[in-house]
């Protein structure tokens, strides 16, 4: 019992064998470390990291610091935010030219490096773009980090472009100017270039109004040249432009446009231009010239075919401009409607012998018979009475020889030269429309101002404005001049009507249900190339119901191969424009009779 006990203590064998081994070893005694020991080294190795962190931050913010500034700096960049450009419409509101959203596609370079990538980039963007690949592929070649390849795409495209998730490939948001009418108004309306910026027309000439202010922001990019989402900060936040509306009338001008144009094109003429206006506010309800600029794709079109030639384009009126020596005449009291004239066919005027449109007897005519069927012979010996100075006083007031007043780019004040520059001819040919220049407009006002009862409104072509805040602003109301009488200009309306009757010269012009009071003209045309006259300038101007005028039409055809005179060239064309705008407009016949004027002493 003693010795299991024993055994079990710390002998160990065979109990019984009376042998065994010595006792083990006792286990190590565990001694615990000196805390303050441990914490003095972590404090030592804890100041070691952070003098290392300290030292990096005064390298980095004191002595490297405007190093380093200077690169974080060249990171951050301005990029400008757009303002959206302004609306043109026409009277009624129709847009005639708006912006739309687009985007910018652009590719850097840097990042698409290999030539299989850029094969693949290109390709597709190509096909997307409509463009050539060879040019895309020289905006890799081009290098550095930005290349823009595409500078107004419409966003679905752009969304497709970006859904095939190129790298290097990237889009930014832009607006891009559109003209649902084509060429509707082309120069007239003018375009803008790759900056934004108005360059022709009125687009130019309201560039500050429609084109807002853009704003600015800072963006930051990273060590790719891509930019890091968040990081923008808004410097200046863009205004958008304000609208412009016009007085033009998109139907009328339409209608305007496609009968100057096939007409051009019919008697293969160089040019055309057709207005129309409202006889009582001098509003321009259609301006429209042939060939017109087709504003979606301006680039492809000539520069001197940018203009818009109602108003830049000069000549010589021709017989267009008898109801100012008419006005002169009647004015002066020299003479009156029923004034006979003993009429050849040709007439000395110092060195030169100059003659009516057709060889005829000795006609007794009288003054309304004269400008009825267009004697050059009749009107020389009316001017005659009135004499040089009162003649030219009379077409200054008409506006010959300063601009009309629209305001619009490139408008011209044609030539009036002095009267005692006249020379000996010049005293007769004045008088029927030539040895002075006009433009189109300006015709047109002259007849504008008979119709109106003989005030003449500066031609307006604005109706007014729209600010940023959304508020319209009325044009300011239109210059008015009295030029001639009431009576005087009644009795030039029926001589007008006359000129359109069978025995006129302007009878194609006429419009069956309607009084129509209207003139012919055809000129010999300067012509700069030849250093002469060469070809003829054929126009009719006229305006209707002649004895409650509400419209008046225009139209001038330059240098037609396919006959020329005015009332076989030009009247027509005031018919079909004259008959559309009254139907626009809604204004009916008036049903009354033309009076009866006498054309012939004696009748």
């Amino acid at each position: 019992m003693v010795q299991g006990l024993v055994s079990r203590a710390g002998w160990t064998g065979d109990p019984g064998s009376g042998r065994g081994r010595p006792p083990a070893r006792p286990p190590a005694v565990l001694r615990l470390g000196n805390p303050g020991r441990r914490i003095s080294i972590g404090l030592i190795g804890m100041t070691f990291v952070l003098s290392i962190f300290a030292g990096r931050l005064i390298q980095l913010q004191g002595l490297d610091s405007k190093v380093y500034a200077a690169k974080a700096a060249e990171r951050i960049r301005p990029e400008k935010l757009p303002a959206r450009r302004g609306a043109i419409t026409d009277v009624n509101g129709h847009e005639l030219a708006l912006t739309l959203e687009a985007r910018e596609i652009f590719v850097d370079p840097g990042v698409v490096t290999t030539p299989q990538q850029r094969d693949r980039v290109a390709t597709a963007l190509a096909a997307e773009l409509s463009v050539p690949k060879e040019q895309i592929m020289a905006k890799f070649a081009a290098g550095g980090r930005y290349q823009q390849v595409a500078a107004a795409v419409d966003p679905v495209v752009a969304q497709r472009i970006m859904d095939r998730d190129f790298k290097g490939v990237g889009s930014k948001h832009r607006y891009r100017r559109d003209y649902p009418g084509g060429n509707l108004a082309g120069t007239l309306l003018g375009f803008i270039g790759a900056d934004g910026s108005g360059l022709s027309g009125l687009e130019s000439t309201y560039n500050k109004l429609l084109a807002g202010r853009d704003g600015e922001q800072l963006v930051e990019t990273g060590a790719g040249g891509q930019r890091i989402p968040m990081t923008g900060s808004t410097l200046q936040t863009p205004v958008d432009g304000g609208s412009v509306r016009l007085t033009i009338d998109r139907d009328i001008q339409w209608a305007a446009q496609k009968a100057i144009a096939d007409q051009v094109k019919a008697v293969g003429a160089r040019t055309g231009s057709a207005i129309v206006l409202d006889a009582q506010s001098g509003h321009v309800l259609a301006m429209a010239n042939a060939p017109e600029l087709d504003l979606k794709n301006w680039q492809k079109t000539a520069p001197e075919d940018w203009v818009n030639r109602s108003v830049t384009d000069v000549f010589e009126p021709g017989s267009t401009n008898k109801v100012i020596t008419a006005a002169a005449a009647l004015e002066s009291g020299a003479v009156n409607p029923d004034s006979v004239f003993s009429v050849r066919d040709n007439i000395r005027c110092a060195d030169q012998v100059l003659r009516d449109s057709h060889p005829h007897p000795v006609e007794r005519l009288t003054f309304s018979g004269v400008v009825a069927t267009s004697s050059n012979v009749g009107t020389i010996l009316a001017a005659q009475k009135v004499g040089d100075q009162k003649l030219y006083e009379m077409l200054k007031r008409f506006g010959f020889g300063t601009r009309p007043g629209t305001g619009l780019p490139g408008e011209e004040a044609g030539l009036l030269p002095d009267w005692r520059k006249w020379s000996g001819s010049q005293r007769c040919t004045v008088a029927y429309g030539q040895g002075v220049s006009v433009t189109a407009l300006q015709t047109a006002s002259v007849y504008q101002t008979i119709a109106n009862g003989g005030v003449r409104v500066t031609p307006q072509i604005v109706a007014g404005t729209t600010g940023a805040e959304g508020a319209f602003t009325p044009a300011a109301p239109a210059g008015r001049t009295r030029v001639i009488g009431q009576d005087t200009a009644a009795q030039i309306s029926g001589m007008l009507e006359a000129a359109v009757s069978e025995e006129g010269t302007g009878n194609l012009a006429a419009i069956d249900g309607y009084r129509v009071a209207g003139k012919t003209g055809t000129a010999m045309r300067y012509d700069a190339k030849c250093q002469g006259y060469c070809g003829y300038t054929a126009t009719f101007v006229g305006f209707a119901p002649a004895d409650k005028p509400r419209l008046v039409v225009l139209a001038v055809v330059q240098d037609p191969h396919r006959g020329y005179y005015g009332g076989e060239i030009a009247a027509p064309v005031f018919k079909k424009v004259m008959t559309f705008a009254l139907k626009s407009k809604k204004i009916p016949p008036t049903g009354t009779k033309p009076p009866a004027v006498r054309i012939r002493a004696g009748e």
